[in-house]
């Protein structure tokens, strides 16, 4: 006899009732501990591989670092892809690992990386490295402010960062603290050439000095009897004072430094970056969250924290918040739960309509309660509470009363029909149970490609899986234990005379001659329904397509890309410009400016632009994220007429992982002439299309390079080298670093250059002097180099996977990527590409590819697993094969309701399709086994048909309408709304093919005869 676990709960209904009173219990005290977060964590496997060249070229540090940093690389079995960007003096390598590593085996590889570029420093070239391998990219600050203050200068707002930092990182669950936009400080020693030749010193020389003057260096130890102590001569620079009372001098004799050269403070020039608030010069200090923490209780930490040092902020300075992720999680957690709760509502709204009162509070109940077990299950799993997990709790809400709907529909119709409570529960559970368990697994493992897929749009999904996984289970087990149970207790059926039908009524009697009409035309109907199918995937290529839809937080950037090779400077008088136009517009509540490279990663989507002082972002916050578009097109407006040429865009921060430029090209070749003339080949498509705008190639343009061109001959007759020539221009035009000044913890650089009247511009440099260590004197350029000659070359190499990489970009002026990717594909395509050159498409449409492969790769196996349980629980395989023919044919439902909203169809809508399959699958399962329940009992088989149809109407049509109306809440929502379309459209079609033509396929696959008598 098989165990029967509604009986267990009757005949244990204390035990049950103190059960169901401790998950109540438990759910609550769940829901308070869950951490919270705005969107699931993902782990981003790419590290960053720095390493400096001083004074080679783009092309020197691409041959002579960059490919043999990419080389050591590409021997590890971890690694994905290597693309790199060589630019002068520096190499810039990228790595990504497999999708296949998690965060918990990733310091294992970082290890390795580490340890094979290490092995690679040995073949570098003199003077270039050592590497540095970044693998903390990762890195979310999602507490971001800007440290402010009018009069200060950057030393004395580090100063007061530095005391903040050491405060807020004892805050709870705080990670590590970071600056951005730090200027570093520096002491320059100006001299005159002039008086330099006097005293025959050279710039070398002076380095040695000042160098060896505040090197620190062992001097030993001595016994005194016992005791050995250490001996520490003096001698260093106490204070900066001193460094001017060094004796420099040559053959003419010493001098007093102070009295040659003239000392200041200041800071590196140029900057590497820069960053301002609201129009003011500002340092970014960002905070992030230690692994598995609660960013809520950290905001709150951080915020009681920064009240209680209040009094202890400098007068005149600020610590204004740039984004608080916090406030943020705050925000979006709560709206879920307000559109979890709404959900809610629905569902048990439509049950006491359809169901009765007492049988919709009884299901309403049941969901509550498996909803507050499931918080318990992520309580256990560390799963926290955010966008796509309780975006999985909403669409799960209309699956998770399936169960109890069948069990209490079944526990109902008995009942009527003039049996105990007791036994119609029991019976009940006693038919359904393997059948109800075999469609939740089914319906799980519709998610399982979404759960097991890795890569970064996996992980991203990947608690949409579980919470799915743990809420169906858990309905499962509450439907065949509590619910029987809450039945037996609470379920009050008016008295009737004798036993009734509870389908001999209008509704139930229209539906069955439906089913019949349709049954005795089973061709006619199968034509018309594939004809539907053919059409709905003809119109399925009209429908747009997508891959992640913008954030709803109130932020969007403007991103600035100046011609390559613009200083810094004048790159922050463009943001300057901008800033303050930006900053009075209506509805913006504040900007903040970073010059020179990208932020702190304060979102994990962010995409981080790597150094390069033509480059510039206004992160720009809205009073209202629903006013984005009309301040975008405000700030457009300004960029055409106020900055023609300019390659300036505005963007949005996306819910998933993006790309700055939606649509790419990428053309792969040894010679960068040939694939730069493929490329301005598919720019011109671009520009002729009109539908694209901020094109550009990442290579930029082309810099003009000054080239003193060096004579072996007369460098050796004026006793000079390369490397005094390259010391000479090095000193007087940027100055070169000469010692270290030590002041507290800091270390100062010391660096020696001309006064500020000698320093020699571009069109003044035959004037340099080169210092002569034969001669002891200074010589002319022209007696070093033969000419100077004026050249071009190209600022930036890109390469990817070891081969040189072009890529073309752009977004489309209106719209979505994909329309526009798939307009220029003829024309692109068509352009001819040379042999050992190809051509590729990147962007969001290769990120959509990669993020679909895993899925698909996975998805044959689940639906393997699938379809073997469900022979395992008909122990057929003509039945599994119609209850698996409904899934493709609900694309009719899909495709209308897609048509009809307007909405792009997206990733997370593909993670939609395939929960709608698991959904179908459910409901064909309880049909058809109700078919072969009937037969068992004697029935005609016909009849069976009949009967069982109109049986399972009820249970089908709540459950589909529970899951349309319950995701409505998920339609307001950017990333849920694909998913909610999907499903509403899919179900609603869906609905009719369960009730209509999975009677139809049975009769067919089983040539049952028609019975007009069975109606």
């Amino acid at each position: 006899m098989s165990f029967n676990p509604a009986v267990f709960a009757l005949k244990r209904r204390t035990t049950m009732i103190v059960l169901t009173l401790l998950l109540v219990g438990a759910g609550i005290a769940s829901y308070r501990g869950l951490g919270r977060l705005e969107y699931p964590a993902f782990t981003i496997k790419t590290a960053m591989v720095l390493t400096t060249y001083p004074g080679a070229s783009p092309q020197e540090v691409e041959e002579e670092v960059s490919d043999v940093v990419e080389e050591a690389i590409q021997s590890m079995e971890q690694v994905k892809r290597v693309y790199s960007t060589s630019q002068e003096g520096l190499s810039v390598v990228f790595v990504d690992m497999k999708d296949r590593y998690e965060a918990s085996a990733l310091p294992q590889v970082w290890d390795e990386l580490r340890r094979k570029v290490g092995d690679a420093q040995v073949t570098l070239p003199p003077g270039a490295g050592p590497s540095q391998v970044y693998d903390d990219f990762g890195d979310v600050y999602g507490l971001l402010f800007a440290v402010t203050g009018e009069g200060y200068s950057y030393a004395q707002l580090k100063d007061y960062a530095e005391e903040l930092k050491k405060e807020l990182l004892l805050c709870r669950d705080v990670a590590k603290i970071d600056f951005w936009g730090t200027q570093q400080e520096r002491l320059y020693v100006e001299f005159r050439r002039s008086r330099l030749a006097e005293l025959g010193l050279s710039p070398d020389r002076i380095g040695q000095i000042l160098s060896s003057q505040n090197l620190v260096r062992e001097s030993g130890n001595v016994d005194l009897g016992d005791l050995r102590t250490r001996v520490t001569p003096t001698g260093d620079f106490a204070a900066e004072e001193a460094v001017g009372d060094i004796l420099i001098g040559g053959e003419g004799g010493l001098v007093r430094l102070g009295d040659v050269a003239t000392l200041s403070r200041g800071y590196v020039d140029p900057p590497r970056n820069l960053m301002r608030f609201d129009g003011r010069p500002a340092i970014g200090l960002g905070i992030s969250t230690v692994a598995g923490g609660n960013v809520v209780e950290m905001g709150k930490a951080v915020r009681e924290r920064l009240a209680e040092l209040e009094a202890s902020r400098p007068v005149g300075m600020e610590l204004v918040p740039v984004y608080y992720q916090s406030d943020m999680v705050v925000r979006s957690v709560n709206q879920f739960i307000v559109n979890l709760l709404e959900s809610v509502a629905i569902v048990v709204g439509l049950l006491m309509l359809f169901m009765g009162w007492q049988s919709g509070l009884l299901i309403g109940f049941i969901l509550i309660l498996t909803i507050l077990t499931t918080l318990v299950g992520m309580f256990l799993m560390g799963i926290e509470l955010q966008k796509v997990s309780l975006g999985a709790l909403v669409l799960a809400l209309g699956m998770l009363v399936d169960n109890a709907i069948v069990v209490a529909d079944g526990i109902l119709v008995r009942v009527e029909r003039g049996q105990s409570r007791e036994a119609a529960a029991c019976d009940v559970v006693k038919e359904t149970q393997w059948p109800l368990l075999g469609a939740t697994a089914v319906a799980i493992l519709a998610f399982g490609s979404v759960g097991f897929a890795p890569g970064d749009v996996g992980e991203f999904c990947r608690s949409l899986f579980h919470v799915m996984a743990l809420s169906l289970s858990f309905s499962w087990v509450l439907a065949v234990t509590a619910t029987p149970l809450l039945c037996v207790l609470f379920l009050k059926v008016p008295d009737r005379e004798g036993t009734v039908d509870p389908y001999d009524r209008p509704f139930y009697r229209i539906y069955r001659r439906l089913v019949h009409l349709c049954l005795k035309r089973a061709p006619l109907s199968v034509a018309v329904i594939v004809v539907l199918f053919v059409l709905s995937v003809v119109a399925f290529g009209t429908i747009p397509l997508s891959f992640f839809p913008p954030s709803t937080q109130p932020y969007f950037y403007v991103n600035v890309w100046k011609p390559q090779g613009t200083t810094i400077e004048a790159t922050s008088r463009t943001m300057e410009e901008l800033e303050s136009f930006v900053l009075g517009l209506d509805g913006v509540r504040n900007v903040a400016t970073f010059v020179g490279e990208g932020s702190l990663r304060y979102v994990l989507t962010y995409n981080y632009e790597s150094p390069n002082a033509s480059y510039g972002q206004l992160l720009v916050e809205a009073d209202d994220y629903r006013r984005i578009d009309e301040l975008v097109l405000a700030v457009e407006r300004q960029i055409k007429g106020s900055f023609p040429g300019e390659a300036i865009y505005c963007s949005r921060i996306m819910t998933g992982p993006s790309k700055p430029y939606t649509v790419e090209v990428r053309f792969r070749g040894p010679d960068a002439a040939v694939l730069k003339d493929l490329a301005r080949r598919g720019e011109a498509v671009m520009r002729s299309h009109g539908g694209a705008r901020d094109i550009r190639t990442d290579w930029r343009h082309p810099l003009f390079v000054v080239r003193p061109q060096f004579s072996e001959s007369r460098a050796r007759r004026a006793g000079t080298s390369r490397y005094d020539l390259a010391g000479a221009l090095q000193w007087t035009f940027n100055g070169t670093v000469a010692g270290i000044y030590r002041e507290g913890t800091e270390l100062i650089p010391i660096v020696a250059r001309p006064v500020e009247e000698e320093r020699l511009s571009a069109e003044q440099i035959e004037d340099v002097q080169v210092w002569s260590g034969a001669a002891g004197a200074y010589v002319p350029l022209g007696q070093v180099v033969s000419s100077v000659e004026r050249v071009w070359e190209d600022p930036l190499v890109k390469r990817r996977n070891r081969q040189r990489t072009v890529t073309l970009q752009a977004n489309p002026v209106v719209g979505l990527a994909e329309p526009l990717r798939r307009e220029l594909r003829e024309a692109i395509e068509a352009i001819p590409i040379p042999p050992g050159y190809s051509m590729e498409w990147a962007g969001e449409y290769a990120d959509s590819q990669d993020a679909q492969r895993p899925l698909m790769k996975s998805f044959p196996f689940f639906l393997g697993a699938m379809f073997f349980i469900l022979i395992v629980l008909f122990d057929s395989v003509r039945r599994p094969l119609i209850v698996f023919l409904t899934v493709p044919l609900s694309t009719i439902g899909v495709v209308v309701a897609f048509l009809l909203t307007g909405q792009p169809f997206g990733f997370i809508a593909i993670v939609g399709f395939l929960g709608l399959s698991g959904m179908l699958i459910k409901n064909a399962i309880v049909l058809i086994d109700q078919i072969e329940l009937d037969r068992a009992e004697g029935k005609a088989p016909y009849g069976a048909i009949l009967d069982s149809a109109v049986s399972r109407l009820r249970p089908v049509t709540m459950a589909a309408g529970t899951t349309i109306l319950g995701v409505i809440p998920l339609l307001t929502d950017p990333l849920y709304a694909g998913m909610a379309v999907t499903i509403m459209g899919g179900l609603f079609g869906g609905t009719f093919l369960t009730l209509i033509v999975v009677p139809v396929l049975y009769r067919l696959a089983f040539r049952v005869a028609v019975d007009d008598s069975a109606l």
